[in-house]
């Protein structure tokens, strides 16, 4: 019978959550409010921020972007004259303290307000590496099915907020939001907001909780 060493995990994790408070420690000292917003891919997380982006005009707005691979989002981002950089992760399926540490060399945070970080589309991994954030939400669409929340509780319950994207679409397709609401409330309670980002609708109430 082979015997695993688990330390080696936990010390990933120590070692992350250590770069994730000296992260924070600089976003407070800087006057930084960092979202981390984690969700699949398809979920609508480079479209929301682009809407809040649009929403918040009279704030510092900067955007880190998290992709395996490409630059795709990033030129979607760097159209609006914000601050943003890419991440490029290769073969990993989230972003990293370590990574944000990085990439927050190459921005001016004494000229940002807000900084947002799209993590890479998975709603598995990005749960256990905190990224020095000061929320962490999750964008989930009606279109992956209204089981979501079951599959996946652990990166629900971590969040401090949860939205539901592509509403919109529900009539279409054999998937309830009122049981991604109620699995939400039996397994994680907190905020949610149900938006249509492409028609930019749910999206200022969003932002106004963003910025309270």
């Amino acid at each position: 019978m082979h015997k695993i060493d688990l330390s080696i995990g936990k010390d990933i994790y120590e070692a992350n959550r250590e770069i994730a408070k000296k992260i924070r420690e600089i976003f407070d000292r800087k006057g930084v409010k960092a979202i981390d917003f984690m969700g699949s891919i398809g979920s609508g997380k480079t479209l929301i921020i682009e809407r809040l982006i649009e929403i918040l005009k009279g704030y510092r707005i900067g955007v880190i972007v998290g992709d395996v691979s490409g630059d795709d989002d990033y030129k979607r981002i760097k159209k609006y004259g914000v601050s943003v950089v890419n991440v490029n992760t290769g073969k990993e399926c989230h972003l990293d303290a370590h990574l944000i540490e990085h990439a927050i060399e190459n921005l001016d945070l004494d000229n940002i307000d807000y900084l947002f970080i799209e993590n890479i589309g998975n709603l598995v991994c990005p749960a256990d590496f905190e990224l020095g954030s000061h929320k962490r939400g999750v964008i989930i669409s009606i279109t992956e099915g209204d089981d979501m929340v079951r599959k996946h509780p652990l990166i629900f319950q971590i969040a401090d907020f949860i939205v539901i994207n592509k509403i919109d679409l529900a009539p279409y397709i054999d998937a309830s939001v009122d049981r991604l609401l109620d699995d939400i409330k039996r397994i994680s309670p907190k905020k949610v907001f149900l938006t249509d980002a492409k028609n930019r609708k749910g999206i200022e109430e969003l932002a106004e909780w963003i910025v309270k």
